[in-house]
């Protein structure tokens, strides 16, 4: 039973949401088209994660792609070569990938990246902005800008090389390399591949953890781990400061403390 009715889940929807059990699964509906993405998508994914986003029944994410072939394999060039022709075909990148890869890094919850099949371009960048990644056995993903004559974009500049080093990530991104879930997982690109098989059984038991634990905590570790990759010792000592007042104010930290000392199991609200 789903918490609240999800307006975007509807099957003729580009952007599907569904939300149960304080877990919000947003699927990039396009199958047919590997689930390419076009101005409907990109307009749809900033609609359902900012909802999401905002949504305190919403207390961990995932994002995935519809069917079995993938999880999403980035532009749809199709659309995109008419769209050279406008006068600044390039502003989707400002309006439409950075916001979206913004609300995926910055969400205050866990976002689980569900790599069901192929894995491309700015589909791989927005797994990456994921904070954890499952794959299955028989997905890959691609570092498919140069292969047409692109740099990069997407937050890949920055998370790529934070996830594999950047001399990997240079020689990734020039050659256009192809990854195995496998060398994905050896690499450090994706933390966990399972047969596909059991794909959803592994996101589901993660989600599940997740949306049960303290939210409040897990945002303070995003915020603490990206603030510190931008600052010195100093600075990130001093970060930490203070979200460690704020989830120690929490309602969370409390009861697990009293919990812990009774030897019982704590129960996590997110405050």
């Amino acid at each position: 039973m789903s918490d609240q009715p999800a307006p975007t889940d509807q099957p003729d929807q580009p952007v599907l949401l569904d939300l149960t059990d304080g877990v919000a699964t947003v699927t990039i509906n396009r199958p047919d088209a590997m689930n390419a993405v076009d101005t409907a998508v990109k307009e749809g994914l900033l609609q359902t994660l900012q909802q999401v986003a905002e949504d305190p029944l919403a207390r961990a994410v995932v994002l995935t792609g519809a069917g079995d072939r993938a999880f999403c394999v980035g532009q749809d060039l199709k659309e995109h070569i008419r769209l050279l022709d406008e006068p600044d075909p390039w502003a989707t990148v400002t309006d439409h990938y950075n916001p979206i890869v913004t609300l995926l890094a910055g969400m205050d919850k866990p976002v689980i990246a569900r790599i069901n099949g192929a894995c491309a371009g700015a589909g791989a960048a927005f797994a990456m902005a994921c904070d954890l990644r499952i794959m299955a056995e028989g997905a890959a993903v691609t570092f498919a800008f140069s292969g047409i004559g692109l740099s990069c974009d997407s937050g890949t500049s920055w998370h790529l090389p934070r996830l594999v080093g950047p001399a990997r990530a240079t020689e990734l991104l020039m050659l256009g390399a192809k990854l195995s879930a496998t060398e994905a997982l050896e690499m450090g690109l994706v933390g966990t591949v399972v047969p596909a098989a059991e794909l959803d059984q592994a996101v589901d038991a993660l989600a599940q953890r997740l949306a049960q634990g303290p939210t409040l905590a897990f945002a303070g570790i995003k915020s603490s781990l990206r603030t510190a990759q931008g600052t010195d010792l100093a600075g990130a000592l001093a970060f930490e400061a203070t979200q460690m007042k704020r989830t120690g104010s929490s309602r969370d930290h409390r009861g697990a403390v009293q919990a812990f000392l009774a030897k019982e199991q704590p129960v996590f609200t997110g405050e």
